[in-house]
Formats: C-alpha cells, structure tokens, sequence
C-alpha cells in the first residue's frame, strides 16, 4: 500500500478505496453541501429542473445567506427567500437567517457542523477554510452543488499535496494571516493550482484555530483546490466540544509524497499587506506606510473572528480613529458579536468613532455595508483586492491582518501596530 497524505487519506476513506494517487478520478461521499444567497439559488433552480423532489439528507445540506443580508435590496431578499422556502419545504436542519446567521465560513465551525475527517463542498470558494479542522473541504460551482445534493456524492480528481512547513516563534502583531500572505506573495495566485496546500511545523502547531482558520481560508488565492492542518491537542479541544457528528482524525504518512514542500522561518517574518490588485503582490507593512485610507473593514470569513476582534480591540482602546476614516468592524456570527460585547470591545469601538456591523459578508464582495467611491482607498482584512472588489473598478484595496487594520484606522494612513501602541 502506497504512502498517502492527510488529503489522500480522507479522499480514499470517502470513496470506499484502500489508496487512491494524485491525478486519480474518483466518486467521494460527501459529508456537507453547503450554498448562500448568491450560490444556492442557482443550484435550486437545477435541483428542480433535473426533477429532483428530495435532497440526500436533510441534516447535511447547509443554505447560509450571508453575502447580501440584511437584505439590502429587492433582489437580495428575492434570493434570500428562494433559500428560505427550499429550506422548509426541504425541512433542512441547518438554514440560518436573520439573528441566527453568521459568514458561512465562520458559522459552521462554530456549530460542530463541519468536523475533522469530513469531506465538505461549498458553492463558494473559500469553503477551504474548514482545512483547518482536518477536513477536505473545497469551492465548487452551483451545478456541482445541485448534484451533491441530490446524490450526497461528487467527483474528483485527487489534487497533488504541496508542503509548507513553518518554524520558529511568531513576533508580536504577526498572526496567520501575514503567514499565508507571505506564501502568496511567495508563489503566486496560481502557484498552488489545483493542490492542496498542507500547512505543518512547530509554528503551525502553535496557532490558535481562528489563526488556522486564517490560513486555510486563503489557499484559494493561490489557486489551491484546498488548504489543510493535521489536527492535533489544539483541534480536539476545538471540535470535542462543539461537534454534532463523530469525527476522525487523518495524519500524512512520514514518506508521504509532495509536489513540492518550502520551509519559514517565522522569527523574521513582519505584519504583511498585500498591494493592489491580486493578493500575491506582498511587501513587509514598513515597506508600504504611509499611503492614505479612506475606510478599514476588520471582519469577514477570513479575519472577524474573536481573536481578531480582541487584538483590535487592544489596539483601538482609549483612541480615535482618524477624522477622515471609516472603520467598520463585523463579527463574522452572533455569538462572536455577544461574546465581543459581552467583554466591553464594542464600548472601545464605538468610543474610537468605529461602525459595528451586524454579521455578513457585505463590503468583501462590494455588496453593502461599505462600498468605495472612485478614486478610494481601503485597508482590509478581507481575502481579496481584485479591481471593483470593493466597490468602484477605481478604488483599490490592501490586505492586512486585524492589527495593522486597527493601527491603520488610527493614523489615516498604513501602519504598523507599534506606530499606535
């Protein structure tokens, strides 16, 4: 029996293999199908043309909308409610809206939905996140999400595994997000195409599962069909109390074999900000101070989760923000908003002049909650800053983590964190 990666290892398990190889086509069980506002109708509307009346399982097909809500238009709610009327005539267990809904991403972690060893597929491409817990989780198109919930399978083709190994000890302000900037801006917004980046070392070992979550999350903006961490003390302790299902661990073999494996050394790595217009286009925060900003989002899948909060919290408390700035902080689900201002941060935030969102994707896509004008600059820490991403094809967007955001909302202009602390 061959050698296989933690990617290979759930794959085989999924499609009733002993071992499957790189390149392979294979049928694999799925464990969640999961679609929003933007992707699930799409797939809906296939559902019914194929003539499908009954999803697979009525407890693992998850409908989310959170890109464009609270509605923001005629159009969001219209698509909200094909969601809505699919979710109770389909009697589906996980459909969340209103005071319940969070960004996806965040949200099923959070509920035990995804949980190590599962294969998830998501009708948006930053369903890599849930690598984080061990799964095989990966973006795919609406079609492919009407399939999956008809059936409960999809095919694959078995990606290649890429090995990035971390060491050394972070510096203050650096977090997981500068780590996966730096391999983006590394290998490029293609330099991962269709593999699966798996993220390992003493470094990796030590970061909290928000931060893991950050990485993973990205994978997609190198191209990747997924991003995943060997789960370990810091997973169980995760998912042993939030999980609705039994889980399993997977763990690559010591000859397992790569495509290619990079080594850090996090001891000299700085807070990273990603330039206009692609998330490969990296430099060292010190490199880029002192261009202007017009507004700062913390929040969304990849970056607005309690951990986050809490370091801009740290940052923000007993200052302003910038006379001719918008600071708009978004707790990614419900809970992390509670918990947020059960521990005073929203009394820092609104002090500091910030605007607190209700849970949504919102200004990440451009949809709402904080569009730019023509000719405006934002600082985010967000996945992505292609041209329009935000709002007009005119105005740009910077990636940064939570604490060179906070920073940055402080002094008008990019910083680093001890410019402000």
């Amino acid at each position: 029996m061959r050698s296989m990666t933690i990617t290979e290892k759930i794959l085989a398990k999924h499609c009733g293999k002993k071992e499957v190889a790189p390149g392979e086509l294979i049928n694999a069980k799925v464990d969640i199908a999961l679609g929003n506002d933007i992707t699930a109708p799409i797939a809906i509307r296939e559902f019914r043309r194929i003539g499908a009346t009954k999803v697979f399982n009525k407890k693992k097909v998850v409908l989310v909308p959170d890109h464009f809500t609270p509605n923001k238009d005629i159009k969001s709610a219209e698509q909200c409610k094909i969601l809505r009327d699919f979710a109770i005539e389909q009697k589906l267990t996980h459909y969340y809206e209103g005071g319940e809904v969070g960004v996806e991403h965040a949200l099923l972690p959070e509920k035990g939905i995804v949980v190590p060893g599962d294969v998830v597929i998501g009708a948006d491409s930053h369903t890599c996140t849930y690598g984080a817990l061990g799964a095989f989780s990966t973006g795919v198109g609406s079609t492919d999400l009407a399939a999956a919930m008809i059936t409960g399978e999809l095919w694959f083709k078995v990606p290649q595994s890429m090995k990035f190994v971390f060491k050394g000890r972070l510096n203050k302000w650096v977090s997981g997000k500068d780590m996966i900037l730096r391999v983006i801006g590394d290998i490029g917004v293609d330099g991962a195409l269709y593999r699966a980046m798996e993220f390992a070392g003493s470094a990796i070992k030590k970061l909290s599962m928000d931060s893991r979550m950050s990485m993973c999350n990205m994978a997609i903006e190198a191209g990747a069909k997924s991003g995943i961490i060997e789960p370990d003390d810091v997973t169980m302790a995760y998912a042993a109390k939030r999980a609705e299902r039994p889980f399993k661990f997977y763990a690559s073999d010591d000859d397992a074999v790569y495509a290619g494996v990079s080594e850090y050394d996090c001891s000299i790595l700085e807070p990273q900000v990603a330039c206009p217009h692609l998330p490969e286009n990296t430099k060292n925060v010190g490199e880029v101070k002192n261009v202007s900003i017009d507004q700062v989002v913390i929040g969304s899948c990849t970056n607005g989760r309690l951990e986050d909060l809490e370091v801009a919290a740290r940052i923000l408390k007993g200052k302003k923000v910038h006379r001719y700035v918008r600071l708009i902080v978004i707790p990614a689900t419900p809970l992390i908003y509670a918990e947020a201002m059960k521990r005073g941060w929203f009394d820092i935030f609104l002090k500091a002049g910030a605007v607190i969102s209700p849970p949504t994707c919102g200004p990440c896509l451009g949809g709402h909650m904080g569009i730019l004008a023509a000719g405006e600059r934002a600082l985010a820490t967000t996945n992505r800053n292609f041209v329009g991403r935000m709002g007009d094809p005119r105005s740009e967007v910077y990636l940064a983590n939570p604490a060179v955001a906070a920073a940055t909302a402080v002094k008008g202009k990019i910083a680093h964190p001890d410019e402000v602390v």
